[in-house]
């Protein structure tokens, strides 16, 4: 992408974080468009979106086009991502709810592990925009599935025309929602950049950019077992404070050894492992806070922190490398937003 489109690191953290800018705006009026028009046909919107932008950016080795491109994309994953959330919250109210935001989480380094073993060999095979238009082959699959398959709680599917729309949160309520989502923001922050920036480092280091990729591709295949898993523990310890700060703290010092030390396997693979347990239990934050009627403007405004950073901090991670010429730089940042995140959960609390 750096060579066809004449781009430096600090706008491929751009492209990195642009997918989810278009959060800032749509995050909140997508909760009112499912209350409107139904969470299923939310969904089936964004994906796609999805699908329409990895087209768009299959089209020409244009950096505005790509840019496009991935704003399109990213606007339908927020209408999923926020949708989905709330579907989730909704089938599992009364039940293992941590364990089930754990599995949706799931989702999530199962893409990114897939990608890392296929598309790069897929981009250096053909092209990168047959990488593009497989990732939008994908959406259209998801878009079917979710049309045939998925059903709302019967529940919910009663009572929908009677719920209240309103945005009038308590001050207490907006403060915990909006701490509750700096912290998901900095967690999946941090996870992101080590994909988008441990290959480079690696091939710095004399690994060819497959292997590398396939390498760091192992924390995302660890998290198809300790997201699940890792909530379910969570959830039986009783003790999510303990374990937040436990895989906060685990997961900024692995950050600073994997940019320093020379073997980074190990290190990848404790990653994977400690990046699980955490997921649900931050998932299920702004649920413990928010009034029923308060949960899908509630939702919005969670994501929307998320949405709001992202972009920002990997725009930096990649100015951090090229200010720098270092490419361990992005792995300190990442580690110390780790530490961050451990004052304001002490905050929320």
């Amino acid at each position: 992408l750096m060579a066809d489109l004449g781009i430096d690191y600090g706008k491929f953290g751009m492209l990195l974080g642009l997918y989810l800018q278009p959060g800032i705006v749509l995050a909140l009026p997508g909760g009112l468009l499912g209350r409107r028009f139904g969470d299923k046909h939310v969904v089936v919107l964004g994906l796609g979106l999805m699908a329409t932008g990895g087209l768009a950016m299959a089209l020409d080795n244009s950096y505005a086009l790509v840019v496009t491109g991935r704003m399109l994309s990213g606007a339908g994953a927020i209408l999923l991502n926020e949708r989905v959330a709330k579907m989730i919250a909704e089938w599992f109210a009364d039940r293992e709810l941590v364990t089930a935001m754990a599995i949706l989480v799931t989702s999530w380094p199962l893409g990114i592990g897939l990608a890392m073993v296929t598309l790069p060999a897929l981009a250096e095979a053909w092209s990168w925009q047959a990488a593009m238009i497989l990732t939008a082959i994908l959406s259209l699959a998801g878009l079917t599935a979710v049309t045939v398959v998925y059903r709302a709680p019967p529940l919910v599917a009663g009572e929908r025309e009677a719920q209240s729309i309103h945005l009038s949160f308590g001050s207490s309520e907006l403060l915990l929602v909006l701490l509750a989502g700096l912290i998901w923001a900095l967690f999946n922050i941090t996870f992101a950049i080590i994909p988008g920036f441990a290959p480079g480092l690696l091939v710095s280091s004399g690994y060819t950019v497959v292997a590398a990729s396939s390498m760091v591709s192992v924390l995302s295949w660890l998290l198809l077992l300790s997201l699940p898993l890792g909530g379910s523990l969570a959830e039986r310890l009783g003790r999510p404070n303990f374990v937040l700060v436990t895989c906060f703290t685990g997961l900024g010092l692995l950050s600073f050894l994997l940019a320093l030390w020379a073997f980074p396997f190990p290190i990848l693979v404790a990653l994977g492992l400690l990046f699980g347990p955490p997921a649900g239990i931050i998932m299920v934050l702004p649920v413990e806070v928010l009034r029923p009627d308060h949960r899908a403007p509630g939702m919005g405004l969670f994501f929307t922190c998320y949405y709001a950073m992202m972009p920002a901090l990997t725009a930096l991670a990649g100015f951090s490398l090229d200010a720098s010429g270092n490419p361990a730089a992005p792995l300190f940042l990442g580690g110390l937003l780790m530490f961050v995140a451990i004052i304001i959960l002490a905050q929320f609390r």
